[in-house]
């Protein structure tokens, strides 16, 4: 008996000039946004303000309401439980995160930034030096849906920009444990302070401290998260610096008549794998291919191990988007600004290169969107809701910052004396215009 057939949601983008409907449902997925709605915003800043003010205890009642505290309340796993669990690893777990460790390593070492030194005029040099930033708190998620790869992905760039304290965040399961294989990770990777939180308590800790268990504010908290997290950075932020504000996860794959329908099926359901709220995008303007990889979606649904949260996921996330010709869609996919882009089409080095907006391409029909998320060595905590039009992947340079060191001589600064005093006088500010001017009253 044939497989029951599965039929996505259809996005005819030949009808945008002529259908108003078509049209504003391509301008609301363009500006879709990654930021959770006001409710959740205001429940989250209630939560960080009582961690503000509570401490340690506002965390654990924080955890004990929302879920993710330990069982005995405990907020910290110590570094002889981290190696504990890191010496606990099966063989074939422990490679393949040492590989994942030392492939992020070597990707993270190319993006270290450089200082330098730029003389202006004569007298007038300015340095641009690169720090690293003294702590970062790296939010891991963990609980029902533990992932070790995100823990990596946050911890190892930092290590590699000389990141003086690392501190992460992770929630237990709905029995209090932790998940071991996360726990070894961090053993792995050498974390300094774990703290057992979810959600926005889990940043409140990072953001503010913990007093009592020893643990200071950070300077700059990353990680991908629910919306609960994501809300709360947006909160911190100002106070503690953030990497970026992710929603759901989502993919694209872009794809004509040379793609295997088996091939795009997969990674359709890959990311359908996240839950419903994870957008799931085929963009073509190869009708057969739709059609062919909707079979595809079938055929691998019937011996899928999680079908009802792929059915689930498919029935509200997944699109087919028919574009009237290559240009078309290459043009969309901009538009959209996926985080994940799968790109499989013939001259596929012409299309890579007329796309600008993405949080992380996947070339050609052997880059699946999973080699990404735990083994090429790219980092998988990147831009969602559209944001990859102006943000990219969290990477090396999210852990420091560049300090301006400007030195500057007397004959220097006369060479620009004149420039700053008729600009300052025309702007109303006569005592920077002065700071000047008695720099060169009584000789040297």
């Amino acid at each position: 008996m044939s497989a029951p057939m599965v039929t996505l949601r259809r996005l005819d983008l030949g009808r945008v000039s002529s259908d108003p409907t078509v049209a504003a449902e391509v301008r609301g997925l363009f500006r879709r946004g990654a930021v959770p709605d006001a409710r959740v915003r205001e429940g989250a800043r209630a939560i960080l303000a009582s961690i503000k003010t509570g401490g340690d205890a506002a965390v654990r009642e924080a955890n004990g309401r929302f879920g993710g505290g330990r069982a005995g309340g405990s907020l910290l796993v110590s570094r002889a439980e981290m190696e504990s669990a890191r010496d606990a690893l099966t063989p074939l777990i422990r490679a393949g995160l040492e590989q994942m460790i030392a492939n992020i390593r070597r990707f993270a070492e190319t993006e270290l930034p450089q200082t330098r030194t730029t003389v202006i005029v004569p007298g007038v040099e300015i340095e641009r030096r690169w720090v690293p930033l003294a702590s970062v708190g790296v939010y891991a998620p963990g609980g029902s849906a533990a992932y070790p790869s995100s823990l990596l992905m946050g911890v190892v760039p930092a290590t590699v920009a000389g990141v003086e304290r690392i501190v992460v965040a992770s929630p237990a399961d709905a029995e209090g444990r932790l998940n071991a294989t996360l726990l070894g990770a961090a053993g792995l990777a050498g974390v300094d302070q774990f703290v057992v939180a979810g959600g926005a308590q889990a940043v409140g800790a990072m953001a503010y401290g913990l007093p009592d268990a020893g643990i200071e504010a950070v300077d700059r908290i990353v990680g991908p998260g629910n919306s609960w997290v994501t809300a709360a950075k947006l909160e911190v932020f100002g106070e503690c610096g953030i990497d970026l504000p992710a929603g759901p996860s989502e993919v694209m794959v872009v794809a004509d008549a040379t793609a295997d329908p088996a091939h795009v099926a997969s990674d359709l359901l890959s990311q359908a794998e996240h839950g419903p709220d994870s957008p799931a995008l085929l963009v073509t303007w190869d009708a057969g291919l739709a059609a062919a990889v909707e079979r595809e979606l079938a055929r691998q649904l019937e011996t899928s191990a999680r079908r009802a949260i792929l059915e689930r996921s498919l029935a509200t996330g997944a699109v087919v988007v028919l574009a009237p010709s290559r240009g078309a869609a290459l043009e969309f996919v901009n538009g959209y600004a996926p985080e994940h882009l799968s790109v499989v089409v013939d001259d596929v080095e012409e299309a890579v290169a007329r796309l600008r907006n993405a949080g992380s391409l996947f070339v050609g029909p052997y880059a699946p969107e999973s080699a990404g998320d735990y083994a090429s060595g790219a980092n998988h905590v990147l831009p969602t809701g559209g944001l990859a039009r102006s943000c990219g992947a969290l990477s090396t340079e999210s852990y420091g910052k560049f300090i301006q060191v400007q030195r500057i001589t007397r004959d220097g600064l006369a060479s620009i004396r004149d420039s700053v005093e008729a600009i300052s006088e025309a702007e109303g500010l006569i005592a920077h215009k002065r700071a000047v001017e008695l720099r060169f009253e009584g000789g040297e």
